[in-house]
């Protein structure tokens, strides 16, 4: 079988490896596509997935732009796969894919679990033959967005726990980024400022910064999505934050780390699955996934920058994975 997989975010590279593998291993053909934004790129070659380059790169914040570019994009894509031949296409939020599967009448599955991107959702909810996302959505938000029941398939847990499965930490990365192990290691990233969904700005976030930035006992790895943010936050010159150059282990960084705050949801749930303590300063609208986390305990949110506890981590803080066949098989059923 000859399978198509888009990649469009960084957190798609590490979504898809263990499914890659699972493919090949079952004797099936990959072909990966793949667009240049964030740290993407840098992620697939890590990986050591091999990877084609389609479309033009992510066009910022600028709805018009975003409009350009997909338009471009979709062009590119029907043209990579026309003379290939595929039996089936899936991805994890690139909304292109299937509508650009559907134009070819390939079969397609669309995952994803944030539920309020609205606007890609849409897109690729009502494109794609099958929809796969966790359990814990409920099925009248995915009605509003073209996902009606009969192609919606769930899992449960969080998409992090999957992927996770058999993960062990490289505690190289700390020594690569000059980690010093006597300070409380703090994990940061930055927020998806060029995201449609999350348009205002994070005041908090900016105090995050100055408050972990200015205690000698912390040693925060900010992780910038994109060159603008890496520039403005080095710019700050504060002296407890270390700004890596490029594309770094995340999630060995995440697993090692003594907490983790984070603007986005995918390095939140990652913390969540590895036993980081995690704080969210998200100021968009929460989906069903972190609103139980939040719910549970797992997942604490954030008011103001005081109200971070920075201390060591538990040594026995709990690990949570799943079968990664599972989500495979989900995603598969789009055939």
């Amino acid at each position: 079988m000859r399978v198509w997989i888009d990649v469009t975010n960084s957190p798609h590279v590490v979504f898809f490896r263990p499914l890659v593998d699972l493919l090949e291993a079952r004797g099936h053909e990959v072909t990966i596509t793949a667009r240049d934004f964030a740290q993407t790129l840098e992620l697939l070659e890590d990986a050591g997935l091999e990877h084609t380059v389609v479309g033009p790169p992510h066009a910022g914040a600028s709805r018009t732009g975003k409009v350009r570019a997909m338009s471009a994009r979709l062009l590119a894509l029907r043209r990579f796969a026309r003379a290939r031949d595929f039996d089936v296409a899936l991805s994890h939020a690139s909304h292109e894919l299937p509508l650009a599967a559907r134009s070819l009448g390939i079969p397609s599955s669309y995952a994803f679990d944030y539920e309020f991107a609205r606007a890609q959702h849409g897109l690729g909810c009502r494109a794609a033959t099958r929809v796969v996302v966790p359990e814990v959505i409920p099925q009248s938000r995915l009605d509003r967005i073209g996902a009606r029941s009969r192609k919606v398939r769930r899992y449960p847990g969080l998409k992090e726990e999957y992927y996770l499965d058999g993960f062990t930490p490289d505690a190289a990365v700390l020594d690569a980024l000059r980690v010093d192990r006597d300070r409380v290691l703090a994990v940061v990233r930055t927020p998806p400022d060029v995201s449609l969904y999350h348009r205002h700005r994070n005041p908090l976030f900016a105090d995050v910064l100055e408050r972990l930035g200015h205690d000698p006992g912390v040693h925060a790895v900010v992780l910038p999505r994109t060159p603008e943010q890496r520039e403005t936050i080095r710019a700050a010159a504060l002296p407890s934050l270390l700004v890596p150059d490029r594309a770094v282990d995340a999630l060995s960084l995440v697993a090692l780390a003594d907490l983790v705050v984070s603007a986005g949801g995918t390095m939140n749930r990652e913390a969540v699955a590895l036993g980081t303590p995690v704080y969210t300063t998200f100021t968009g609208r929460m989906g069903a996934v972190d609103e139980r986390l939040v719910a549970e305990g797992r997942l604490r949110t954030l008011e103001n920058a005081a109200g971070i506890a920075v201390e060591r981590k538990q040594p026995d803080a709990a690990r949570a994975t799943r079968d990664p066949a599972l989500l495979l098989d989900l995603l598969l059923t789009a055939l």
